[in-house]
Protein backbone atom coordinates (compact mmCIF):
# COMPACT_ATOMS: atom_id res chain seq x y z
CA UNK A 1 0.00 0.00 0.00
CA UNK A 2 1.42 3.02 -1.14
CA UNK A 3 1.64 5.82 2.07
CA UNK A 4 3.32 9.63 2.48
CA UNK A 5 3.50 10.42 5.73
CA UNK A 6 4.09 14.28 6.64
CA UNK A 7 5.26 15.25 9.75
CA UNK A 8 7.53 18.63 11.32
CA UNK A 9 5.01 21.01 11.54
CA UNK A 10 3.45 23.05 14.02
CA UNK A 11 3.80 27.34 15.32
CA UNK A 12 6.73 29.35 14.78
CA UNK A 13 7.26 32.86 15.29
CA UNK A 14 7.57 35.05 12.07
CA UNK A 15 11.28 34.57 10.57
CA UNK A 16 11.44 31.14 12.08
CA UNK A 17 12.10 28.10 10.52
CA UNK A 18 10.66 24.61 10.18
CA UNK A 19 11.45 20.88 8.46
CA UNK A 20 9.08 19.08 6.93
CA UNK A 21 9.34 15.28 6.77
CA UNK A 22 7.63 13.04 4.05
CA UNK A 23 8.46 9.44 4.97
CA UNK A 24 6.79 7.20 2.06
CA UNK A 25 6.00 3.60 1.68
CA UNK A 26 4.64 1.22 -0.93
CA UNK A 27 6.74 2.20 -3.81
CA UNK A 28 10.24 3.29 -5.24
CA UNK A 29 11.25 6.52 -4.02
CA UNK A 30 13.80 7.08 -6.72
CA UNK A 31 11.16 6.33 -9.64
CA UNK A 32 9.16 8.91 -9.08
CA UNK A 33 9.55 13.12 -8.90
CA UNK A 34 8.47 14.40 -5.20
CA UNK A 35 6.81 17.83 -4.63
CA UNK A 36 5.51 20.10 -1.68
CA UNK A 37 1.75 21.94 -1.77
CA UNK A 38 0.09 23.83 0.56
CA UNK A 39 -3.01 24.43 1.01
CA UNK A 40 -3.66 28.10 2.95
CA UNK A 41 -7.00 28.46 4.28
CA UNK A 42 -9.83 30.10 2.19
CA UNK A 43 -7.58 29.39 -0.74
CA UNK A 44 -6.84 26.47 -3.78
CA UNK A 45 -3.90 24.15 -3.05
CA UNK A 46 -0.93 25.51 -4.63
CA UNK A 47 2.31 23.79 -5.72
CA UNK A 48 5.25 24.89 -3.96
CA UNK A 49 8.50 22.73 -5.17
CA UNK A 50 9.33 19.73 -6.81
CA UNK A 51 12.35 17.43 -7.19
CA UNK A 52 13.21 14.85 -9.78
CA UNK A 53 13.70 11.16 -9.21
CA UNK A 54 17.61 11.75 -8.38
CA UNK A 55 17.24 14.93 -7.03
CA UNK A 56 19.39 16.53 -10.24
CA UNK A 57 16.00 18.94 -10.83
CA UNK A 58 14.57 21.29 -8.56
CA UNK A 59 11.48 23.63 -8.96
CA UNK A 60 10.65 26.22 -6.71
CA UNK A 61 7.63 28.53 -6.72
CA UNK A 62 7.99 32.20 -6.84
CA UNK A 63 6.80 32.62 -3.42
CA UNK A 64 9.02 30.40 -1.38
CA UNK A 65 12.06 30.75 -3.86
CA UNK A 66 14.76 31.58 -1.76
CA UNK A 67 13.49 30.60 1.83
CA UNK A 68 12.44 26.74 1.26
CA UNK A 69 14.72 24.00 0.05
CA UNK A 70 13.30 20.72 -0.96
CA UNK A 71 15.64 17.70 -0.41
CA UNK A 72 15.08 13.94 -0.78
CA UNK A 73 16.81 10.69 0.18
CA UNK A 74 15.72 7.73 -1.90
CA UNK A 75 17.59 5.49 0.36
CA UNK A 76 15.70 6.57 3.68
CA UNK A 77 12.41 6.78 1.36
CA UNK A 78 11.97 10.59 2.63
CA UNK A 79 11.67 13.83 0.96
CA UNK A 80 12.19 17.22 3.41
CA UNK A 81 10.93 20.61 3.04
CA UNK A 82 13.25 22.98 4.67
CA UNK A 83 11.50 26.28 5.22
CA UNK A 84 13.30 29.97 6.43
CA UNK A 85 12.08 33.34 6.66
CA UNK A 86 8.53 32.12 6.90
CA UNK A 87 6.09 34.47 6.59
CA UNK A 88 2.81 34.47 8.43
CA UNK A 89 1.53 34.42 4.64
CA UNK A 90 3.15 30.98 5.14
CA UNK A 91 0.37 29.56 7.66
CA UNK A 92 -0.96 26.51 5.82
CA UNK A 93 -1.90 23.20 5.46
CA UNK A 94 1.17 21.52 4.09
CA UNK A 95 1.61 17.96 1.92
CA UNK A 96 3.65 16.31 0.32
CA UNK A 97 2.54 14.38 -3.31
CA UNK A 98 4.29 11.93 -5.64
CA UNK A 99 4.18 13.07 -9.18
CA UNK A 100 2.51 11.03 -11.81
CA UNK A 101 5.16 8.18 -13.18
CA UNK A 102 5.14 10.29 -16.21
CA UNK A 103 5.61 13.47 -14.77
CA UNK A 104 8.97 15.73 -14.31
CA UNK A 105 9.79 18.44 -11.99
CA UNK A 106 9.46 21.74 -13.63
CA UNK A 107 6.82 24.12 -13.20
CA UNK A 108 4.10 21.97 -14.17
CA UNK A 109 4.50 20.59 -10.24
CA UNK A 110 1.88 24.16 -9.28
CA UNK A 111 -1.12 22.07 -10.48
CA UNK A 112 -2.77 19.33 -8.36
CA UNK A 113 -2.89 17.38 -11.79
CA UNK A 114 0.75 17.09 -11.44
CA UNK A 115 0.19 14.69 -8.43
CA UNK A 116 -1.33 11.24 -8.29
CA UNK A 117 -0.72 10.47 -4.36
CA UNK A 118 -1.18 12.57 -1.38
CA UNK A 119 0.11 12.87 2.49
CA UNK A 120 -2.76 13.67 5.18
CA UNK A 121 -0.70 16.90 5.21
CA UNK A 122 0.84 18.82 8.71
CA UNK A 123 -0.27 22.02 9.69
CA UNK A 124 2.03 25.14 9.71
CA UNK A 125 0.92 28.54 11.57
CA UNK A 126 3.37 31.27 11.39
CA UNK A 127 2.00 33.72 13.77
CA UNK A 128 3.69 35.87 17.22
Amino acid sequence: QEQLVESGGGLVQPGGSLRLSCLVSGFPLGDFAMGWFRQAPGKEREGLACISGNGHMIYYADSVKGRFTISRDNAAKMVALQMDSLEPEDTAVYYCARAYFYKVCDRTARHLSWADAWGQGTRVTVSS
